[in-house]
């Protein structure tokens, strides 16, 4: 295939990319107008409603402005072949393939992050901290981002490191050892996420005795879940909004909540938000999900063996000669219709998995603290409520709240 057919292929595939989100966000904006069903009155009084309208109307203002300024940075830098002129001038410097690669990542990385840094600042400092969201400083914010850096160029640059070793040394049979490091990762990374990762940027200490942590014991041994690492995390001191969240694998299992999950929650509602995440690991949700994100990296690592080594990709970026990092670019954006279509079906998977682990909760503690829960979390996260369909179908891992307060008002309905 010739270099200019895959340049232009490059160019519609973003450009379509790039229409179909703007068709999808103003879809959205559009459904905002419509009246609040029933089940949905009494989340915000009439002036939190339209303060969370106003967060979300910022938002979509904001992702327009970064995207749009995205869409254009692309376009100017493949049409003025800039990723090639890049490789030309390191091959200048670097004569290792294996080093050239790293270095022209390291300096793409640290160019698009600075690129987008002025609008992360504002984001953060001044549309979250208008609606109250924000509590970072400035000082924590860049202390995470050199936090970031180091972390990228240790265990970012030692995958990358071995992927390029394994391309350059094995050829086209790269992709089956690479599926192998890779799986390898990603479990090691799910079972000790939450010991080595998150304490480099929050403070977690396990729960501490109390009423709560009794009636959390009491459930875990009426369900038969050896619930004994249970963490606070400080979320607090980057957003007052809040999470719960579950890792691990076997005896690695740990349930994290956060600090302001605990401030703005019950007793039962937060035993009810335990129940939730106790239901993903009873119906087996993390190792389904950890197979299908397993199957969907040898795919693509497959799909990519087929092309990684085609010249054309590399002159179609402005590259004079086969470069792998150029090829991994190309690839990147002509995969992307593919990745799209795989993200729809993990997303389709996820959501299913929600509702399985609401009716878990409801079945094994109770529904109404559940329902309320996830009120509170909507309510104090300015969620949007009315979402439009294809925008949750895009883009949305969880259901809509209107839909998982029906789903679990049509068990109890059945049950009944």
């Amino acid at each position: 295939m010739e270099a200019q057919l895959i340049l232009f292929i490059i160019l519609t595939i973003i450009t379509v990319n790039f229409i179909i989100e703007r068709v999808l966000d103003y879809l959205n904006r559009q459904n905002k107008k419509h009246d609040l069903p029933e089940e949905l009155s009494g989340i915000y009084n009439e002036q939190r409603y339209q303060r969370s309208l106003e967060y979300q109307q910022a938002n979509d203002r904001f992702g327009a402005i970064t995207a749009s300024f995205g869409f254009v940075v692309s376009v100017v830098l493949l049409l003025s072949g800039f990723f090639g002129w890049l490789d030309i001038q390191l091959r200048d410097w670097i004569e290792h393939p294996i080093a050239l690669s790293l270095v022209y990542f390291a300096v793409l990385f640290l160019a698009s992050d600075l690129m987008n840094l002025p609008f992360q600042l504002y984001h953060t400092f001044v549309v979250e901290e208008s609606f109250g969201f924000n509590k970072m400083t400035p000082s924590l914010f860049f202390m995470d981002k050199l936090k970031g850096y180091a972390l990228t160029a240790v265990l970012g640059g030692l995958i990358v490191g071995v992927f390029l070793y394994l391309v350059n040394e094995l050829g086209q049979p790269f992709w089956l050892y690479f599926w192998g490091v890779a799986s390898v990762v990603m479990i090691l990374l799910n079972m000790f996420y939450t010991s080595i990762f998150v304490p480099l940027f929050n403070k977690l200490t396990p729960l501490e005795e109390g009423s709560l942590k009794t009636a959390i014991t009491n459930y875990a041994q009426q369900v038969n879940f050896p619930i004994t690492n249970v963490y606070v995390i400080d979320g607090s001191k980057r957003s007052s909004k809040s999470n719960a969240f579950f890792s691990g694998i076997g005896s690695k299992k740990k349930v994290v909540l956060y600090d302001t999950l605990i401030e703005q929650h019950s007793e039962e509602e937060l035993v009810a938000i335990i129940a939730h995440e106790v239901g993903h690991y009873k119906k087996k949700h993390i190792i389904s999900g950890l197979f299908l994100s397993v199957a969907q990296i040898g795919f693509t690592l497959y799909i990519l063996s087929l092309l990684i080594f085609n010249e054309a990709l590399s002159l179609a970026l402005g590259g004079q000669q086969l470069a792998v990092h150029l090829n991994l670019i190309a690839f990147g954006i002509l995969y992307s219709p593919i990745s799209t279509l795989t993200g729809l079906l993990m997303n389709v998977v996820s959501r299913k998995n929600e509702f399985e682990a609401d009716a878990y909760a409801a079945q094994t503690y109770s529904s109404n603290p559940l329902q309320q829960a996830l009120k509170k979390l909507s309510a104090h996260n300015m969620s949007n409520l009315l979402p439009h369909s294809w925008y949750v179908f895009f883009h949305y891992s969880h259901p809509p709240l209107l839909e998982r307060l029906r789903a679990i008002r049509r068990q109890e309905v059945v049950s009944q």
